[in-house]
């Protein structure tokens, strides 16, 4: 079975966008998640195949945002990243 018999196989993806975004701006990206680093906006989420990663940065050059990098995460970063999001924070009461 060749890797286009199964399907396209999603991968997670950073983007990094100049300056910080703001709620109405991160709407746009529904399926991202975004946390500021330094003066820009990092942007994660999965995106299905090339053609998503072209769309995504036509989107955010469509919006007039400088794409300052972007970057597939590793698989094992990846994990680590959802275990930490899925983990429950203490209530504080």
């Amino acid at each position: 079975m060749t890797g286009q018999e199964r399907g396209p196989r999603r991968r997670t993806y950073e983007f990094r966008v100049r300056g910080h975004l703001g709620a109405k701006m991160l709407r746009a990206f529904p399926a991202f998640a975004a946390r500021t680093r330094g003066e820009d906006t990092l942007l994660t989420g999965c995106l299905q195949d090339q053609a998503a990663v072209y769309g995504l940065i036509a989107r955010l050059e469509a919006l007039g945002l400088e794409l300052v990098e972007f970057r597939p995460l590793p698989a094992g970063l990846r994990r680590r990243r959802r275990e930490r999001e899925h983990v429950k924070k203490p209530q504080v009461g």
